[in-house]
């Protein structure tokens, strides 16, 4: 069975990523990009639907031991996992280069004290486990071979195979290094270059020790802020600059539920606050490339903006399940595709024009067709902005005026004001400063129940929205407005729970919500640094910086995040690691730090 989601780490090369258990074993690996099929699935179901284990030998039946001590190398994405055996010190060092040609994981073992027995143990099982490959010597090389695919194994230790399996037995003294690198090519293509670990251990640790000098955060919350920008970084597609909301899919929201979405696409709106959030730290180059990337995936076509795309601006992202995976500690269906590509999701114009805004006021170089396709997303909501939509949170029930929608669609119209009066756009600026003032006015007289002082999920309903503490951190009101407050203590009342987290929303357990799905979920961990960040802004700071540091404490022990905690299991559930948990990690660090309000 699968580790716990907090038992994993996550290698990557900035095009695809791996998920390495604490007991040595990659159990997710998708090649050669983030949305391609699996060749370790394991995490999905069971050992015969592909893993690679390395760790100390240990007898067969046996769990296998979990390392005693693990961490990444400095401020980087090189793992290092330590095991104390009764024979010895071992460590492993795994990592994924930063790579021109062939995607490549590459695993190190050192010894450290003593003569430590080892094991290799490689199952690939291609097509997210469904489909065996076939595995040969080519030229002294290891080969699995399954239709397009090929991966080539290579290793200096001895080999052999043995219940379509390929292992590897041996022992490290003090000093001694092992190395087994796994690459991926397509299989009519020539083999890869065979790999030089050692070589590009040192080009790895060289990429992220450069790329961190840029970042220019240098607050109290430094660990946790590059942790989390290393992480936005490793979910980044470095060809095209789209951004995934995580390497995972169908990592369940609820164990043993449905609620198990396909994550490895670009959410307009996540790659949106990931960008503010990289701009915010300095990382320019990032928001220039995602800039583009969006430009390109909208480019003709801005009136049928989809809320997500694939990494290089696929549209079409059709929803499957794979029945033969059981799912992740049996919470099936396991999801490929996401079916809410082309739900209207109206706070998605706002989110994308809060970021070319942004983008615009901290001095990205000016992109003219970035201004034009501002200009054209502010027309069409002109004429939509009315419509009941899917909302935030992708509800698969009716369509609803949701509150949030509304006031990212007020976002939108704003920040292209404030573009027009800047100069660097042209537009019917009156026209549109009444439309502003419409959508204010629609949303402050339909969206608010007076009676309970708050801000409400969708016009003429009683449920509370998390989405609402946006309110206040987008301007649509002050802090300070008594309606603010309301909805900010509203939700702390009926969203939190006991440890203080934040619910997205009312569920109904076994029967169909607002979202129109059975079953519950964890605390939605991007709401709960929402709550902190309110906190702070109506003056409560140390209750702020309280709530801050309690999520602080949730990530895992190499400082990663799943998209929701479970507070009734006390773990972590969703897609791991989730950009929409790291982004706003970040930025709560930051206003809480330009508010002085941290300990020590």
């Amino acid at each position: 069975m699968a580790g716990r989601i907090e038992d994993y780490a996550l290698i990557g090369d900035m095009q695809t990523a791996a998920l390495v258990c604490r007991d040595g074993t990659v159990d997710w690996l998708c090649l050669p990009r983030f949305d391609s099929h699996a060749i370790f699935a394991g995490l999905l179901g069971t050992e015969e639907h592909g893993f690679w284990r390395l760790g100390p030998a240990h007898a067969a039946g046996a769990q296998p031991p979990a390392a005693a001590r693990r961490s990444y190398r400095g401020d980087s994405l090189i793992l290092e996992s330590e095991w104390d055996t009764p024979r010895g010190t071992v460590r492993v060092t795994d990592f994924m280069p930063p790579r021109d040609g062939a995607p490549q994981l590459i695993r190190i073992v050192e010894g450290v004290t003593g003569r430590v027995p080892m094991r290799s143990e490689l199952r690939m099982r291609f097509s997210y486990g469904r489909v065996v490959p076939w595995v040969h010597k080519h030229e002294g090389r290891t080969v699995a071979v399954a239709g397009p695919d090929s991966v080539w194994f290579d290793t200096a230790a001895e080999t052999y195979g043995k219940a379509l399996t390929t292992y590897a037995d041996f022992t490290v003294a003090p000093g001694e290094r092992v190395a087994f690198t796994i690459s991926w090519e397509p299989s009519h293509k020539q083999p890869p270059p065979l790999p030089e670990p050692e070589q590009s251990l040192e080009a790895t640790e060289d990429f992220w020790r450069e790329w961190v000098e840029h970042c220019t955060y240098h607050g109290p919350y430094r660990e946790a802020v590059i942790r989390s920008l290393i992480t936005l970084k490793a979910l980044t597609y470095a060809p095209t600059g789209g951004i995934v909301a995580a390497p995972t899919t169908s990592l369940p929201e609820e164990i043993g539920g449905v609620r198990n979405w396909d994550y490895r696409y670009t959410w307009l709106r996540d790659a949106a606050i990931t960008l503010s959030s990289l701009l915010r730290t300095g990382y320019r180059e990032e928001a220039r490339a995602w800039r583009e990337w969006l430009l390109r995936a909208v480019a003709g076509d801005p009136e049928n903006l989809q809320i997500m795309y694939g990494i290089a601006g696929e549209r079409e992202l059709g929803e499957a399940e794979l029945d033969w995976l059981p799912g992740y500690e049996n919470s099936g269906p396991v999801r490929v595709g996401n079916g809410a590509a082309h739900q209207l999701q109206l706070d998605v114009y706002g989110e994308v024009t809060e970021a070319l805004h942004l983008a615009h006021m901290t001095g990205l170089a000016r992109n003219d067709y970035a201004s034009l396709l501002q200009l054209k997303l502010i027309r069409y909501l002109e004429d939509h902005w009315q419509e009941p939509d899917e909302g935030i949170w992708e509800v698969r029930g009716p369509r609803r005026h949701f509150v949030h929608s509304k006031v990212m669609a007020w976002v939108a119209v704003d920040r292209t004001i404030k573009l027009i009066e800047s100069g660097d756009a042209d537009g019917p600026l009156e026209r549109w400063k009444e439309l502003r003032d419409d959508i204010h006015r629609d949303v402050c007289e339909k969206g608010y129940d007076k009676e309970r002082n708050t801000f409400t999920q969708s016009y003429g309903s009683k449920e509370l929205d998390a989405s609402l503490l946006l309110i206040p951190q987008m301007g649509f009101l002050p802090p300070d407005d008594k309606r603010v407050i309301g909805t900010i203590e509203a939700i702390q009342r009926e969203l939190s729970t006991p440890d203080g987290f934040i619910l997205r929303y009312p569920t109904e357990g076994e029967d169909e919500g607002v979202d129109g799905l059975p079953g519950d979920e964890g605390a939605f961990l991007a709401c709960s640094f929402w709550m902190a960040d309110d906190l702070a802004m109506i003056g409560r700071v140390d209750e702020a910086r309280k709530l801050f540091e309690r999520l602080l404490a949730l990530r895992n022990d190499l400082g990663l995040l799943a998209e929701e905690w479970d507070p009734r299991l006390k773990r972590q559930v969703g897609n791991f690691p989730q950009a929409f948990s790291h982004v706003p990690l970040i930025d709560t660090a930051l206003r809480l730090t330009a508010s002085g309000a941290y300990g020590g």
